[in-house]
């Protein structure tokens, strides 16, 4: 059983509890206008080519099978992305590393013995491994069985999702999982399709399934300028989290930035957002404000 995994990044305190090796799978439901990692939404294998790394070798265009680089002595090479199949061939010779292969085949025994790595850092941390994407409910047979290696091993195991797969996924991979980080983008199920390309509906359904599971759950919010920071959707997004009702429901903020600009140029597409400012501080300690005043925890991601 393999999967395409993008990175494996370790020694990572942003994506569940203590230190983590963050396995960041390939293929994602969504499309979110503000997505860092547009290099896991395609579920198929594409090169990035961090354009100032290269220095114009040509070596590339000669071993790729398909002609899809073309380059002239001096000048950048250019890339017809219709032949490209991802291969991997341009990234292997270029010895610069311009050239990157997102999307690499992968075991779950590969990906496990790679975690297994950072074992000491998780028991001094109270750490492990997350997988994240991508979506990992879209790979819930891999996901479950790397998880159920982990927990063998004594792993604290985490996913991180946008919610956006299907029940029986969520069921699939649920008793393998110690942790969820599950995402809500909008509440308003029309702006959800808009922004993320589609609807809240099943998202929201399996947030009840995950909070009546018992499993311990930290909602996370990607909070973006103009789209889902009026006070109209976060009170909603509070009113729907205090509905899920026994335990305390916690959501974090996680602010809007520009990291994953570069990841979209190499990848020869737009970034969707350009030119939109990241909240203020004393914006997003605004928001925060509201959902404490409607009894939810409320924490902001730095």
């Amino acid at each position: 059983m393999s999967s395409l995994i993008t990175n494996i990044q370790g020694y990572s305190i942003h994506d569940g509890p203590g230190i983590r090796t963050v396995v960041f799978l390939k293929g994602c439901g969504l499309n979110c206008l503000w997505c860092s990692n547009p290099e896991c939404i395609s579920p198929y294998p594409e090169i990035g080519f961090i354009k100032t790394l290269c220095t114009k070798c040509g070596q590339c265009a000669t071993v790729c099978p398909n002609e899809a680089i073309s380059a002239k002595p001096g000048q950048l090479p250019v890339t017809n992305r219709e032949r490209c199949s991802g291969c991997g061939a341009c990234s292997a010779v270029c010895v610069q590393e311009a050239r990157v292969l997102y999307g690499k085949p992968m075991s779950v025994d590969e990906v496990f013995e790679a975690v297994k790595g950072d074992q000491l850092f998780y028991q001094a941390s109270g750490g492990g491994i997350t997988v994240s994407g991508g979506e990992p409910l879209l790979q819930p047979r891999f996901v479950s069985e790397l998880l159920r290696k982990c927990k063998q091993a004594d792993i604290h195991t985490c996913i991180e999702t946008s919610g956006y797969g299907s029940e029986s996924a969520l069921r699939q991979v649920m008793p393998y999982t110690d942790y969820i980080l599950f995402d809500l983008k909008h509440l308003s199920s029309a702006l959800h399709r808009r922004y993320t390309g589609k609807p809240n509906e099943l998202i929201l359904n399996n947030a009840k399934i995950v909070i009546s599971s018992g499993l311990e759950v930290l909602f996370r919010m990607p909070l973006i300028p103009g789209i889902n920071d009026d006070p109209q959707n976060i009170r909603a997004t509070a009113d729907f989290l205090y509905s899920l009702g026994k335990k305390p429901i916690a959501i974090q903020l996680m602010l809007y930035h520009q990291l994953g600009k570069g990841k979209y140029e190499s990848l020869d597409k737009p970034y969707p957002l350009a030119g939109l400012s990241a909240l203020e501080p004393e914006q997003a300690e605004t928001v925060q404000e509201m959902f404490k005043a409607r009894g939810i925890d409320c924490t902001i991601s730095r």
